[in-house]
């Protein structure tokens, strides 16, 4: 029988480990309780962490299967076809959840991804 005395020693969590936990309990059907308790930590210590991840403090993992959403075009008012192409081609409109992201050619895609991820957790 061992008995230990006095403050236990603190785990330390990678942060690619929480951004899986995490991950996991947005999973469709998770319970956020039965999440915790699997991987040894109290529901509101995942709660922090699933906080944390929606200010963009905490990235999570990238998802197996690649993400597509339609692509909608609005009609342009009348211009010259080398205006349209011009604009079209220095900036793309993402919408999710209602919240609108545009980005200007040669946006760091590693950027863009993790405002994505922060958007898409935020709504």
């Amino acid at each position: 029988m061992e008995i230990q005395v006095g403050a236990g020693r603190r785990r330390r969590w990678s942060d690619e480990v929480k951004g899986r936990i995490v991950a996991e309990s947005y999973a469709p059907g998770a319970v956020v309780s039965e999440v915790a308790h699997r991987h040894g930590i109290s529901p509101q210590h995942l709660f922090g962490w699933r906080k944390a991840a929606r200010a963009g403090l905490l990235s999570l993992p990238a998802e197996e299967a690649p993400l597509f959403v339609p692509v909608v075009t609005e009609p342009r008012p009348a211009g010259t076809a080398a205006e349209a192409a011009t604009r079209s081609s220095t900036t793309i409109t993402i919408e999710i959840g209602g919240a609108v992201v545009r980005a200007a050619a040669g946006v760091d895609p590693v950027w863009l991804r993790e405002v994505l991820r922060a958007v898409r957790a935020a709504t």
